[in-house]
């Protein structure tokens, strides 16, 4: 018996395997939704998407991070259909009929109603540890921001008025505990929380929940967002993905994404700016805009307006007939090459030995 065969025996974790044939690294598949530029802040590739671990969709009140969410766990129910959403409730502002709104079937969504951080944790647990790796289930919380701790709910039915200073620590517990499982598991999570400005000669957004939540995740969203306006009517908004912490996506990166009132998230928005900076789309005059040859540099002599660049008829050559989806990857996604270089180590260090 090999060395590798006796450790492997005597391994009381019963995941243990080679490296080679590990399952925890093994047929992980990436989640599409139908956005491609999603799709790009979650994985860099625009036919990537979601995978198993902790995503955070943090943002100011009213910034759309329970429909970004619900968008993603609409692809996730798409894709499997025997999959659940186990859904812990925090907020209690998604009705049955906004679950709907996302192609949704609320008899596949498990609510569960939740009032502190420990109530969330004991049984969050609970569910991870008896899920096995062949279920297909996504977690969605919402929101982490929302929840007090089981210490500030006990004083204020003692009528103390004291600082919780265990609810950051609280948090930390609940991420530390929960992460190694989804990973094991292969399960997505994905978290709502709140953002905070943080005072100082250059304020920026900060995560609530202290650092628990930013060391023990996958993916971090900052969502800011700027009202789209027809005269004094506001028509929609558009929001700037803030890819703050990836696995896969490089950090800061900035993802545009367009909301509209009469059609929610708008499919083909954020590609436009990226054709432009790519040059496969050029604005040869203002309001109108031109696909360009890549090959040739012509400019199309069709132009259309920019309600016209939001429709897969627009995208759908550009995506076949030219290296766009690879200029979207080298733009966004983290690179894999060698970590360590060794071509001079092979030419020889002898000379001076």
């Amino acid at each position: 018996m090999g060395i590798m065969d006796k450790l492997q025996k005597n391994s009381r974790i019963k995941e243990t395997d080679t490296l080679d044939k590990s399952k925890i690294f093994s047929n992980q598949e990436m989640v599409p939704t139908k956005v491609p530029m999603i799709n790009v802040a979650l994985s860099g590739d625009p036919d990537g998407g979601l995978t198993s671990g902790l995503t955070v969709l943090a943002g100011p009140s009213k910034n759309f991070k329970t429909s970004f969410g619900l968008l993603i766990a609409a692809a996730y129910l798409d894709k499997y259909k025997d999959a659940v959403l186990l859904f812990y409730d925090s907020e209690f502002g998604s009705p049955q009929q906004y679950f709907k709104s996302f192609g949704i079937d609320t008899s596949r969504v498990l609510h569960s109603p939740i009032t502190n951080v420990e109530e969330l944790k004991f049984d969050l647990i609970n569910q991870l540890e008896n899920i096995e790796r062949k279920d297909k289930v996504i977690i969605m919380i919402d929101s982490i921001g929302n929840l007090a701790s089981k210490k500030e709910l006990d004083d204020t039915m003692s009528e103390k008025s004291v600082a919780d200073m265990s609810r950051a620590k609280a948090l930390k517990g609940l991420f530390r505990m929960t992460t190694p499982y989804l990973t094991m598991r292969d399960i997505p999570l994905l978290a709502v929380n709140h953002t905070y400005q943080e005072i100082g000669l250059f304020p920026k957004a900060i995560v609530s929940g202290g650092t628990g939540i930013y060391y023990s995740s996958d993916n971090i969203w900052i969502l800011g967002r700027q009202q789209e306006k027809k005269g004094t009517e506001i028509m929609g908004y558009h929001f700037i993905i803030n890819v703050e912490k990836s696995r896969f996506v490089k950090e800061k990166s900035k993802i545009p994404i367009s909301v509209t009132w009469e059609g929610g998230i708008e499919e083909y928005s954020g590609l436009l700016d990226a054709a432009m900076e790519g040059g496969y789309v050029v604005k040869p005059t203002i309001g109108w805009y031109s696909k360009v040859d890549k090959k040739t540099g012509e400019i199309e002599d069709k132009k259309v307006r920019i309600a016209e660049t939001l429709k897969e008829s627009f995208w759908k050559p550009v995506f076949a007939n030219t290296d766009f989806k690879e200029f979207l990857k080298r733009k966004y996604e983290i690179g894999h090459a060698d970590m360590i270089k060794v071509s001079h180590l092979e030419e020889g260090w002898d000379d001076e030995d």
